[in-house]
């Protein structure tokens, strides 16, 4: 009799929290039938229960229906919080070993992924009140601090602080809060043991010095434009 007062609460919770951050929702209604987010966040309750209880087909199958019906594909050992929200959904992956806080909105095309191919804790940590954009890629056991917001787009590879904000291909730092200001990890292979994202984000800052380097070129030829009287 205990369960179904905190089944229901938690279903309230979850429609709740989807009103809180979709401005398109209009009705109870219309949440609980169209929403594929919220669709995925039950299906996945369901399945990681069963995962828990020692039934790991049957929740893999609950999970596998739930991505085909959802299009959002969660493992249903990830371990999620109080009202999560995914918004759209489509393109959605969470690795097994995930941890979600409570209060956390990912996007569409977010993936939490692993670089790692032991069986031990290889996904991301998430924490409280966290916002992910879309098409966002956190890779490794990295936490991202309560609060923080990874822009659209980022790849995030290495731990990043409470209450920052970050951006960018490498994920860089661009804000934090001066309440949180714990020490930003820079070494890669230490966060991800990945060679291959250590090699991309040599490239990217590759590219960025040789833009740099043109930017530089193009100025210098137009100052000797304008002193040559061609003046551009």
């Amino acid at each position: 009799m205990n369960e179904r007062p905190r089944l229901a609460e938690r279903v309230r919770e979850d429609i709740q929290a989807v009103f809180e951050h979709d401005p398109a929702a209009r009705t109870v209604a219309e949440v609980v039938l169209c929403s594929s987010g919220l669709h995925a966040v039950w299906l996945h309750r369901l399945a990681h229960a069963l995962w828990a209880r020692g039934l790991k087909l049957v929740g893999r199958l609950v999970s596998t229906v739930s991505r085909l019906i959802t299009g959002v594909e969660i493992h249903p050992g990830a371990s999620i919080g109080r009202r999560f929200v995914i918004d759209h959904g489509m393109g959605v992956v969470i690795g097994e070993t995930a941890e979600i806080g409570d209060d956390v909105m990912l996007y569409q095309g977010v993936t939490l992924g692993g670089v790692s191919m032991e069986k031990t804790k290889r996904h991301p940590t998430i924490g409280d009140g966290v916002v992910v954009g879309a098409n966002a890629i956190v890779l490794g056991a990295v936490e991202i601090g309560a609060a923080a917001r990874v822009g659209a787009g980022a790849v995030v590879v290495r731990d990043v602080p409470a209450g920052s904000t970050v951006v960018g291909l490498t994920g860089r730092v661009i804000e934090t809060t001066e309440r949180h200001k714990p020490a930003f990890r820079t070494d890669l292979a230490e966060s991800s043991g990945d060679h291959d994202v250590r090699a991309l984000e040599i490239l990217v800052e590759r590219i960025t010095s040789l833009e740099e380097r043109l930017e530089g070129d193009v100025a210098t030829v137009r100052r000797q434009l304008h002193d040559g009287g061609l003046g551009i």
